[in-house]
């Protein structure tokens, strides 16, 4: 099959793979129909995380068909359209029956890195290097999904493919910010980032009952769709004073809850991660540090940018000088999806508008280069086999 391959640092090429098998009775196979480029691809591109090995496939964010069932799947059957969970997970370990998904201690393909680097094991992802506890991504034409009755979610047939795509990370990711960040009626939300999570964090803090929200970006284009999709403000970092103006808009008090959606690139420096680690230089977690200042005393911060290491200069005073709430967490999707599906068949979560360009799997690497630049109003690339 072809499949979108890393073959060096900032290099990819579509190239014949080998197609994927069963390999134990809970397993699937599912015949990709879209799959979506996403921030947390950037650091693998430019070859900045470790064990990435030249021809990985990438790719995690994907819907499609089903096209093989091992003998112990119970909730699928061949030709079932299906979005699936960017993380995998066991459904059954002590993590997973308390709804952390992403802590799963089965899900990994090798847990041992994780354990290493992190303290224990961690749960897995499509198209992340198997010693960073992944599996073979979506930018091909099948993927091999484990677990397939716990991460596989069959469609229903309201839903368009360019809405339901976004339910396999981007919208479950979103969601889980605004809820474990305590959004309440009420509130004031400030998020940082108006990539799609940020979009979608921003309409998820609105279906909470957020009085007001409020987008941090630079970019135009994104700001004027944060605007039209989401009924959010906005702030333009590059013309303003950030903490200055979310006190001015808040009272003097600043919002309730801060929802850092950026990454470790928010600055515009090459993402860092793992590999940094080893080689002494830590990430730097701007946007993290804005919010932390900006955030009103007593209130929550929720961390869900991509870092994969350490980070400098945290101002852990300020954190307990104001009594904050920090909480980080990778999506555990698999505890908010059949809810995301529902909204989104109701027409309370609209997602298509954030697939600004659709391109054949040959021209993938011309997608991440939009996606990266930001080129062309470029806000998700989605590729289709």
């Amino acid at each position: 099959m072809r499949a979108l391959c890393w073959v060096g640092a900032g290099e990819l090429e579509v190239r014949e793979v080998p197609d994927p098998e069963l390999r134990n009775g809970h397993d699937a196979v599912v015949r990709v129909r879209r799959s979506a480029t996403c921030g947390g691809d950037l650091p693998l591109l430019a070859g900045r995380v470790p064990y990435l090995a030249v021809g990985d496939v990438l790719g995690h964010e994907f819907l499609g068909e089903v096209v093989e069932v091992g003998p112990e799947v119970r909730r699928h059957r061949v030709g079932d359209r299906v979005v699936v969970c960017a993380g995998v997970a066991c459904g059954a370990c002590w993590y997973c029956r308390r709804d952390l998904f992403a802590c799963c201690d089965n899900g990994s393909a090798d847990p041992a890195v994780a354990e290493e680097s992190w303290g224990h094991p961690t749960g897995g992802a499509f198209g992340q290097p198997r010693a960073m506890g992944g599996f073979a991504g979506s930018h091909a034409e099948y993927v091999r999904v484990p677990y397939a009755d716990v991460g596989a979610f069959t469609v229903p047939e309201a839903v368009e493919d360019d809405r339901a795509l976004f339910a396999s990370d981007a919208a479950p990711a979103a969601w889980m910010a605004a809820d474990l960040g305590g959004v309440r009626p009420g509130d004031v939300v400030a998020v940082w980032g108006a990539g799609a999570v940020g979009q979608l964090t921003a309409r998820a803090a609105a279906l909470l009952g957020a009085e007001r929200v409020i987008v941090v970006d630079r970019h135009p284009d994104r700001l004027r769709m944060v605007r039209r999709h989401a009924g959010a403000e906005t702030i333009d970092y590059s013309l303003a004073d950030v903490p200055a103006e979310l006190r001015e808009r808040t009272g003097g008090r600043g919002p309730d809850v801060c929802v850092e959606a950026v990454g470790a690139g928010w600055d515009g420096d090459t993402p860092r991660s793992l590999a940094d680690r080893f080689t002494g230089r830590p990430e730097r977690p701007d946007a993290v540090r804005e919010a932390v200042h900006a955030c009103r005393k007593g209130g929550s911060v929720f961390v869900l940018g991509e870092f994969t290491g350490f980070v400098d200069a945290f101002p852990l005073g300020a954190v307990t000088a104001k009594g904050l709430t920090v909480r980080g967490a990778r999506q555990h999707g698999q505890r908010y999806i059949p809810m995301l599906l529902e909204r989104m068949t109701s027409g309370e979560l609209r997602t298509e508008h954030l697939a600004t360009h659709e391109l054949p799997l040959e021209q993938g690497p011309q997608g991440y280069a939009l996606f990266r630049d930001r080129a062309d109003g470029c806000v998700r690339t989605v590729l289709l086999p």
